[in-house]
């Protein structure tokens, strides 16, 4: 009878464990924001995604300068961009955050030729605002990049 009862209470254990390391890795309903701590050329990129149901439903990849002006409203800096780079950041940052919101943070993110800087931060950011969504803990996290 000893003998039963330990079993029992060791598959109990188990189950619950399981459960428990399950759980950490859902998603919790919210918003969540990754931002980058220092400004790079000007710019302060940033991620927030809303999770509901425990998924990704919504997706904004951006920067912003110090009066908050938004990267990829600028015209000018686009012209110049495009035409360097062959890109453009309304372009990059919609393409980076469609990858998140379809793979649902499963998958590895593909770069676009031109914006790998911004991948590279992209790929950072993004790892911190899933950290942060599974936690549940909808504090902005800030993250440290060298370029």
């Amino acid at each position: 009878m000893k003998r039963i009862f330990s079993i029992i209470l060791i598959l109990l254990l188990m189950t619950s464990l399981l459960t428990a390391c399950e759980n950490q890795t859902e998603l919790q309903d919210g918003y969540y924001t990754a931002q980058v701590s220092e400004f790079s050329h000007g710019w302060k990129e940033y991620i927030t995604i809303l999770v509901k149901g425990g998924d990704i439903i919504s997706v904004e990849y951006n920067a912003e300068n110090a009066s908050g002006f938004i990267k990829s409203w600028d015209n000018a800096y686009m012209q110049t961009m495009l035409h360097s780079n062959g890109t453009y950041p309304n372009e990059y940052t919609r393409y980076y955050a469609n990858q998140l919101l379809e793979g649902q943070g499963e998958h590895e993110i593909d770069a676009i030729t031109g914006a790998s800087s911004s991948h590279k931060t992209f790929q950072a950011l993004s790892q911190a605002v899933l950290e942060q969504a599974r936690k549940g803990d909808s504090s902005i996290v800030f993250v440290d990049i060298t370029h």
